[in-house]
């Protein structure tokens, strides 16, 4: 049974799923569908065409689908789609994509927003991310799974986080961070593995493959291209090719200490 409250505005053509709440003083545009079982509490706003999934929990005030932060944009048919399971807290702000983006901002399964968080347009975000208090994720941005981003982090466009990458708070991510990695600081930069993180979901075998791999990449003082291209080629585990592959890839470089002798990627 669908429960939405007096004071809420749904305008004609919204498509409201079975079991939605919907609170006091809502706003819910033409263009949105909202999945089954979603709760959206008073003071939420849900703008353009904006298709959210089931079992949501979206806070108060929490503003989704209003127009991207672009000067370039002018109109053009775009749209927020946000999966299941999410819990996005007060305050946040998500945007759609943009035409020059691919027109879409994605957002997976089962993330936590914490309060104040932005995502921007054509930003991808994966599966079971968390970002904490004040995050904000700039336009272009790609996050794979199980990524952490701490509180007052910004994220500069087009920089992506690779999965189970965990970014501490008040850092200032402006290049690539690679799967498994943890980054921190002002500019950030890679200071070991997300041991926390993948200790909790991965066995001591390929944790210790990961910890070699670091190493090797980071650690060596060769050229950081050369080494990830021949451990891809030599290594029998599956999560350092994710490391490598990520590397050999990265558009915005990575940022690590290089050694004495000055080599880079």
């Amino acid at each position: 049974m669908v429960k939405i409250a007096k004071t809420a505005v749904i305008e004609d053509g919204a498509v409201i799923g079975e079991d939605v709440e919907i609170a006091d003083f809502c706003f819910i545009s033409k263009n949105a569908k909202i999945g089954k079982n979603t709760k959206i509490a008073h003071g939420a706003c849900i703008y353009g065409k904006t298709t959210i999934g089931e079992n949501n929990e979206i806070f108060s005030h929490a503003v989704l689908g209003s127009i991207p932060q672009d000067l370039k944009f002018s109109g053009e048919d775009v749209e927020l789609i946000i999966g299941d399971n999410n819990k996005i807290r007060e305050f946040t702000l998500f945007n759609p994509g943009t035409l020059g983006g691919g027109s879409k901002t994605v957002i997976g399964n089962g993330n936590l927003f914490m309060g104040y968080v932005h995502v921007a347009h054509d930003c991808i975000i994966q599966d079971n991310c968390i970002f904490a208090n004040g995050a904000t994720i700039a336009g272009h941005v790609e996050i794979d799974s199980f990524a952490v981003v701490g509180g007052m982090t910004p994220i500069h466009q087009f920089v992506k986080i690779g999965e189970h990458a965990m970014i501490a708070g008040a850092s200032a991510v402006s290049q690539d961070i690679p799967p498994f990695c943890l980054a921190e600081g002002n500019r950030a930069y890679l200071r070991g593995l997300n041991l926390n993180g993948i200790r909790r979901r991965f066995e001591r075998g390929v944790i210790d493959n990961l910890k070699k791999a670091y190493k090797e990449l980071f650690e060596s003082g060769q050229p950081l291209q050369d080494v990830a291209k021949e451990l891809y080629k030599t290594t029998n585990c599956e999560e350092v090719r994710k490391v490598c592959n990520f590397i050999i890839n990265t558009k915005r470089g990575i940022p690590f200490k290089r050694n004495l002798n000055g080599n880079s990627n």
